[in-house]
């Protein structure tokens, strides 16, 4: 029976990235986000413009995705002890990202229809009061995309490992995307009063679905792979590789390398040798590669077969 503490043999489970600035300024972010939703979608139903109704109902959707990026904050923290998850709650935020994803598509999709069907359908638009609300709407989105770009930017570098939080960035392209909107919706009006180029408006709704789906899609292939297990880089992964097999007569029979979080790698690695050694060696021979924060070495040895 073991009398020693098995805390130097335990691995820590907590992946998890703590961004309490990102969580702070993504809650300022969404009560400046409802107020002027709610301003847009009113003036764009009484004035006619569908640039200003598409960007307000855009808003409306990144008020869900901000509630998702400030849940999956709240839960990934709650949790990130919890042995009801085996590798912790560091792909909470990837989920949160990857769910604001499809919100994306799903905005971009409802632009694409309503501006097509405005163009069809064409309606009076009241000039300058949907100009002013569009402004308003641009203003407000411009300072949202500061405070999250701030965030977002310190995410990146902590000590000797890059972290991307997936969440804060999904945040962070929900409040792009309003920006181009609102600015697409003003350039539209502006020339709808001046030029008489009333078609701009919805043209202008159904090239910032387009944008946005691109968006979209550049979140959902980066998130994807995560969620998914996806492995580590080819190169990596045959660095890894070359690493154990060129100590002593080493040759790997198996390994699993995959994302636990956003930045954090695990590994489990079978190996065959004719001079076997404690795991710790192996171990050590990989603490080179930061990323894999979890490591597991399964050492077999090579024992000739008789005939």
């Amino acid at each position: 029976m073991h009398a020693h503490s098995l805390e130097n043999w335990q691995h820590d489970h907590d992946f998890s990235y703590k961004n309490e600035k990102g969580e702070r300024r993504t809650k300022y972010v969404l009560i400046l986000t409802v107020v002027t939703m709610i301003a847009e979608i009113t003036a764009g139903s009484i004035f006619g413009s569908m640039a200003l109704l598409a960007d307000g109902w855009h808003m409306g959707t990144h008020v869900a995705a901000f509630f998702i990026t400030i849940f999956a904050y709240r839960y990934s923290s709650k949790h990130a002890k919890s042995p009801a998850y085996s590798f912790g709650t560091g792909k909470v935020g990837v989920l949160g990202g990857f769910a604001s994803a499809i919100a994306l598509a799903v905005v971009a999709l409802v632009m694409l229809v309503e501006s097509s069907q405005r163009i069809m359908n064409p309606q009076t638009i009241q000039f300058d009061a949907a100009i002013a609300v569009a402004l308003v709407g641009l203003i407000v989105n411009i300072v949202s995309a500061l405070l999250l770009k701030d965030s977002h930017d310190h995410t990146h570098e902590a000590g000797r490992h890059h972290h991307h939080d997936h969440n804060l960035r999904a945040a962070y392209l929900h409040v792009l995307a309003d920006a181009l909107t609102s600015l697409l919706a003003i350039i539209a009006l502006l020339s709808g009063k001046y030029l008489g180029l009333n078609w701009l408006d919805p043209i202008m709704g159904i090239v910032g679905a387009v944008i946005i789906t691109r968006w979209s899609y550049g979140l959902l292939i980066q998130t994807g792979p995560i969620l998914l297990d996806g492995s580590i880089n080819k190169q990596d992964h045959e660095a890894i590789k070359s690493v154990i097999e060129s100590d002593s007569d080493n040759r790997i029979s198996d390994i699993h390398i995959w994302k636990v979080s956003a930045s954090h790698y695990a590994a489990i690695i079978s190996l065959v040798t004719h001079s076997p050694k404690p795991t710790v060696h192996y171990k050590e021979l990989l603490s080179g590669f930061h990323q894999l924060s979890h490591i597991t070495i399964e050492v077999y040895e090579c024992r000739e077969l008789s005939s």
